[in-house]
Formats: C-alpha cells, sequence, structure tokens
C-alpha cells in the first residue's frame, strides 16, 4: 500500500487534493495523512487540524498569526518524519508548504512532489531554483511551465488544469435561471470586479460609467453580476452609484450548489463579460463567453509590478493559446471610454476569441484524462 501525506492550505488546494486522491484510489491501495479541507476528507483523510488556520492572505493578516503558523509548520514536519510516507504531496499555499517541504528535506531523503507551479514565467523567475532545492516533482496546471522547472533542476509534468474538468450549464439550468430572475430572453452581459475587496474598491467605479456608455449604445443588455460571499455588500453599496440597473447574485444566503448552479448558467448564457483579470478568464473560456479584461492598482504597485512583470499579457488564455484577441485595460488604460468601446467591439465580433477559448481548453485537457487522474499517474509514475 502507497502511504501518500498530503497538505493543502485553503479552498482551492482541498479540491485539487481531493481529485488526485480519487485518481490514487483508483490506482490502487493508498492510505492518506495530512492536512485538508471538507473534500479531501470525503476522500478518505482525517485532518492533522482544521485546514483554515492555514487560509490567511496579506501581510497585515499574517504577522499577528506568524506564531501560531510556525508553530503549525514544525508540527506538520515532524508529523510528516513521524509517519514516513512513500511521498509527500503539498499543493499550492506556497509559503506554508514549502516552508513544510524544506524541514522534511533537510531531516530526510523523502519524495516531495508540490502540485501547482510558480508564476515564474511571470515574475520573480528566481523562485523556482530556491524551490528545487527541497521539491523533487511539479505537477502542472499550464503546458508552457515544465520548461521553467526542468531548467531548475526538477522533474515537472502537465497535468491538465481543473477547470477542464468543471460542470457546465444545461439547458434547463440557463431556462430556470432566466425565469428564476424574470429576465425574459434579453440580451446578458456579465460583470465581473474581482473577489478581493481592494479590487472591488478600484474598479467597481471604473466599471459603472463603461456599463452606462455600453448601455446607451445597446439599451436591450441586462447587467448581471455573480459575487463572492466576502464581497458582496461592498458590491451592492458600489453598484448604487452606476448608472445601470444590474442583478447582483448573492451567495450569501443561498445553497452552495444552487448558486453555483445559477453561476455557471449566468456564464453560460452571457453574450460577453467585463472581468477582472485573474483565473476567472479559464472559467468564462469553459463557458465560451467572449471578455474583455480590465484592472487597476495603486500607483506603486503599478510601477513595481509593471517594472518585475515577464509577459506581455496578464490574460490566461491568451497565454496558453498564444493569442493576443482579448482586449486587456491595464493600469493607466483602465478608463471607461476605452472598456466600453472595446466591449462593443468584442460583441460585434466574438469569433476570434471563441476559437482562442476552444484552443486554450484543448491544451489546458479538455476531452482528456481528468486532471486528477492525470496527476495521480504522474505520481505514482515517478515513485
Amino acid at each position: 500500500m502507497t502511504r501518500v501525506f498530503l497538505i493543502a492550505g485553503e479552498a482551492s488546494g482541498d479540491k485539487l487534493g481531493a481529485a488526485l486522491m480519487a485518481g490514487l484510489k483508483s490506482l490502487g491501495p493508498v492510505e492518506f495523512i495530512g492536512v485538508g479541507g471538507p473534500l479531501m476528507q470525503a476522500e478518505g483523510m482525517e485532518s492533522l487540524f482544521p485546514m483554515d488556520e492555514l487560509s490567511v492572505m496579506g501581510l497585515a493578516e499574517i504577522l499577528p498569526k506568524y506564531r501560531a503558523l510556525r508553530a503549525r509548520m514544525v508540527e506538520t514536519a515532524d508529523a510528516v518524519l513521524a509517519a514516513q510516507p512513500d511521498v509527500l504531496i503539498t499543493i499550492d499555499s506556497p509559503d506554508f508548504c514549502l516552508r513544510v517541504a524544506k524541514r522534511v528535506k533537510a531531516a530526510s531523503d523523502m519524495r516531495t512532489v508540490h502540485y501547482v507551479a510558480p508564476t515564474v514565467w511571470a515574475w520573480r523567475p528566481g523562485r523556482a531554483a530556491k524551490m528545487a532545492r527541497h521539491i523533487d516533482q511539479v505537477l502542472a496546471l499550464f503546458p508552457f511551465e515544465p520548461p521553467y522547472m526542468q531548467a531548475a533542476g526538477m522533474e515537472c509534468d502537465f497535468v491538465g488544469h481543473p477547470v477542464v474538468a468543471e460542470p457546465q450549464a444545461t439547458q434547463q439550468d440557463i431556462t430556470d435561471f432566466r425565469a428564476k430572475y424574470d429576465l425574459g430572453d434579453a440580451p446578458m452581459l456579465l460583470v465581473l470586479p474581482g473577489s478581493r475587496r481592494s479590487e472591488v474598491s478600484r474598479l467597481m467605479p471604473v466599471f459603472g460609467p463603461a456599463l452606462g456608455r455600453i448601455a446607451a449604445k445597446r439599451p436591450d443588455l441586462k447587467f448581471v453580476v455573480p459575487t463572492t460571499a466576502n464581497v458582496t455588500e461592498m458590491v451592492q453599496d458600489l453598484a448604487t452609484d452606476w448608472p445601470v440597473e444590474s442583478l447582483i447574485l448573492d451567495p450569501r444566503d443561498a445553497d452552495a450548489a444552487q448558486y453555483a448552479t445559477e453561476k455557471r448558467a449566468a456564464f453560460a448564457e452571457a453574450e460577453a463579460a467585463l472581468a477582472a483579470s485573474g483565473t476567472v478568464s479559464l472559467e468564462l473560456a469553459a463557458a465560451r463567453t467572449p471578455m474583455v479584461i480590465a484592472y487597476d492598482m495603486s500607483w506603486l504597485s503599478r510601477q513595481i509590478i509593471g517594472r518585475m512583470l515577464l509577459t506581455d499579457t496578464v490574460t490566461l488564455v491568451s497565454l496558453v493559446s498564444d493569442t493576443r484577441v482579448i482586449p486587456e485595460y491595464i493600469g493607466d488604460e483602465c478608463r471607461p471610454e476605452l472598456i466600453a468601446a472595446g466591449m462593443l467591439k468584442v460583441m460585434e465580433n466574438p469569433k476570434t476569441q471563441l476559437e482562442a477559448m476552444e484552443l486554450t481548453m484543448i491544451r489546458l485537457g479538455q476531452g482528456g484524462e481528468a486532471p486528477g487522474l492525470r496527476a495521480a499517474r504522474a505520481v505514482m509514475a515517478r515513485l
């Protein structure tokens, strides 16, 4: 029986870990130990402590909890060494996970695998060399990542992105969604101002005037704004200043599965989307929803990141498809008049975007084995 120690530190890692565990179970007898959330626990792992203790982001949030986090890191590394598994698999959350791996490697020759490659192709390329000191193998979500990891001295396998395994809306889901919110057969435009409060506060005042300009040309459009629970109230407050009415989807009191179904229906049925930069571009690509990407940050962040960025695009669909057909309005260009003009052009001619999105999904593994199973095969093949 193969013994596997897994560590995930946040919800996205819990999802990746659960799919990987299901894949490993399908390949043979396996025992799981480690730290994970409800999805990994449902696959048969008893978490050493609640995963939520590790789900901390931002310097201001981390500093007060530093001692507690460090104690958990030491505790976890000691548990790995005591368990003597065949492999340690750390999943994303590099600040915590890679410190555990470093401590384990310092005391043993245990095989270590990290799931989700650092974005060294975008910025801070030196991270790969540092990681290679205590990671043997990387499981990559994107097909262009293995050469970067291999150049730093690590084995690396592209295993596919989890977005290709996500369910898509059915026609019944779409019909139910339109009926529930009395949308009739009106065309819809999705508005996605981000899931972090800092993003929402900066983008909502820009998106509103942009939507006003779009509505002046397309008065038939309905504007739909899916939100995450942590920013719903902020979105609702800021939307009161918009020159257009919008349907804000509120997940706070909704059944999680039902809300996910409604969100999928909105993505599938929208004519196009105005979105903050991030992984949401892949969700839109999976739904074949044309998009415009807009993003802004503080002046200081613009200067620093602008000098560190190694790519000419911030949109993952553009990177994977090796195209530049998705308009981006970043920093100084994140202005209502530019965004509105770009969106109207996209809605007039979405064909090139649809081709890029199709290519993106194929390159990310759509139509092949599920990423969790591919990841499991990659781990077992190199043991």
